[in-house]
């Protein structure tokens, strides 16, 4: 049977003045209702056993405060109900559950700053409905459930996990927290249903090997992550939307999240940000207008992203600083920059890739450890589909590329390998090999180009066999400079031009064309004309090549020969 208990401010007919001798009448053992009565009571509460406090007129018509210590400490079995709860001292907890359990229902705990609310070791704290101002709430290797509650303004984090500690929060809202919403750290917590905005930092923090899941949550305008996982964590982001934050999600020093279905727009910087040897699996997010990388792996890390959708921003996935990645099924559309980079030193595994008004899709640019392998790519409307500069080594497996400028470059010292893919009508070229580069092509198709169908400039190597350049109309292909290579069992058609324009350093074997090759043999160090200054007779010494001399005449008509016959 329960004892009932009355207090009253002004006493009275059977009532406790204050809640204090109410909870000494409460100590004799049996389990306790003390029902109060509207009013402001100075005093701190010491609660031991099984009991009940409860406003009798409703949430926030008593208020308990304290000017120096614990406003309420309890040990046993707690029920708190529409009660006010204001700390004043900043060294001491507001609430703290020593022992038992403790549930706060429709209750408001005010605290300048420090631990509002306490669960100490082996304990069980509830907070339902409430209300939490200024100070965090602190799970200390104890378990709680947290529901529909709100958290103001908190000057640490507005709930931490620590030591062991299992949470869950549900349906709650997190506001202005100076530092994190919720931080979790070598313990679990559940996050569900909740929106958290204003976070000084991550909105949502896991490290040191903590273990944090969320669902279907909604965070804004926070100055870091959305959510964060660090220092070996783990855990799952499902179905969340993160607004306005500096990094969507972020996996740095070894975590390991799994994140679906999310989607993150607007992010100041970065989508998915991971770093630092960490890895991640991404499956199923959108990501709206990053403002510098939607999808980032740096210094190490290491993702593998599925199904992700990228509209909008800078560049769509970046991999760079000895990082790695495997992406499939990836959508990008609509950026300013690259669709997909990889840059000094990384890796990069692309498959099923569709690439929509960018301008570039792929660019690589690297030592020779900066590698990009890309299986069944269709880009489109793009100035250029792949690039590779540096030394960076570049596979295209199927890639199909639809309108634009350029289909495949490779530039500087880089490697750029083509397999079975497909250049459809670009205005400058469908692939080119410049600097230093080498550009090797099998079953390579190219169809109206406006410039040449395949090309090679300064000493740029190109190795195409069994390909077809249909249309093109500069040349179905074209050798500049001191570009060099072969062409085996190609074909070139069109209406006109040349099939190809050679510089004499192409091997031609098997080609098929009813086209003219034009060659120009280009000029060497050696065949540099020689200018000879003369007063009334030449004196020459030494060889003369490719040199014309006339002297005492009013009128020189000049014609030179080249292999292919006079021009004027």
């Amino acid at each position: 049977m329960v004892a009932r208990y009355v207090v009253s401010p002004g006493g009275g007919r059977r009532a406790h003045p204050d809640i204090t001798s109410a909870l000494r009448a409460a100590a004799r053992g049996r389990a306790a209702l003390i029902e109060i009565a509207p009013g402001h009571y100075e005093e701190s509460l010491t609660v031991r056993g099984e009991v009940r406090l409860v406003a009798v007129d409703g949430p926030g018509s008593v208020v308990v405060s304290r000017l120096r210590g614990t406003v309420l400490e309890t040990a046993g079995s707690v029920h708190v109900e529409g009660l006010v709860l204001t700390g004043r001292d900043t060294e001491a907890d507001t609430v703290a559950c020593l022992a038992g359990a403790l549930t706060l229902d429709h209750v408001e705990v005010r605290t300048p700053g420090g631990a509002g609310t306490h669960a100490r070791p082996n304990t069980h704290v509830t907070l339902r409905d409430s209300v939490l101002l200024h100070g965090r709430t602190l799970f200390t290797a104890s378990a709680g459930l947290i529901e529909r509650c709100r958290f103001t303004d908190a000057a640490d984090n507005a709930v931490a996990v620590i030591e062991g500690a299992r949470v869950a929060v549900r349906g709650s809202r997190i506001e202005g927290s100076r530092i994190h919403g919720v931080r979790v750290c070598d313990a679990r917590a559940e996050v569900t249903g909740c929106e958290l905005t204003g976070t000084g930092n991550s909105a949502l923090m896991a490290d040191t090997r903590a273990e944090l899941t969320v669902a279907d949550c909604a965070i804004s305008a926070v100055h870091a992550e959305g959510v964060m996982f660090v220092e070996q964590s783990r855990g799952s982001v499902d179905r969340t939307r993160v607004t306005d934050a500096q990094h969507g999600i972020g996996a740095a020093s070894g975590a390991n999240p799994v994140v679906r279905g999310c989607t993150l727009t607007d992010c100041r910087d970065s989508g998915i940000n991971v770093q630092t040897s960490a890895r991640g699996t991404f499956e199923g997010c959108h990501i709206v207008r990053a403002g510098n990388i939607a999808v980032f792996s740096a210094h190490g890390g290491a993702p593998e992203v599925r199904d992700c959708h990228i509209s909008g921003g800078n560049v769509g996935v970046a991999v760079t600083e000895s990082a790695r990645g495997r992406f499939t099924g990836i959508r990008v559309e609509g950026l300013t920059n690259s669709a997909l980079r990889v840059w000094n030193g990384s890796g990069g595994v692309f498959t099923d890739v569709r690439v929509d008004r960018c301008t570039l899709g792929l660019d690589t640019k690297g030592d020779g450890g900066t590698t990009a392998d890309l299986t069944d790519a269709v880009f489109r409307d793009v100035e250029t589909a792949v690039t590779a500069l540096g030394e960076s080594r570049v596979t295209l497996r199927k890639a199909v590329v639809e309108r634009g400028g350029v289909g495949f470059f490779a530039g500087e010292e880089a490697q750029l390998l083509l397999h079975d893919c497909e250049v459809r009508t670009v205005s400058i070229g469908g692939a080119a090999a410049s600097g230093k580069a080498k550009l090797f092509a099998r079953n390579l198709t190219v169809t109206g180009s406006e410039g040449a169908g395949l090309s090679g400039s300064e000493s740029g190597y190109l190795d195409v066999a069994d390909s077809a350049f249909t249309g093109c109309a500069t040349a179905g292909a074209a050798f500049a400079d001191r570009s060099a290579g072969r062409l085996v069992d190609c074909s070139v058609d069109g209406p006109e031009g040349p099939a190809v324009l050679h510089n004499g350093r192409v091997e031609l074997v098997g080609l098929r064309t009813s086209l003219p090759v034009v060659r120009k043999t280009i000029r060497t160090e050696e065949q540099n004309p020689t200018i000879i200054n003369h007063h009334h007779g030449p004196v020459i010494t030494g060889p003369v090549i490719n040199s014309q001399f006339a002297w005492g005449n009013d009128n020189v008509t000049q014609n030179q020969t080249t292999e292919d016959g006079p021009a004027a």
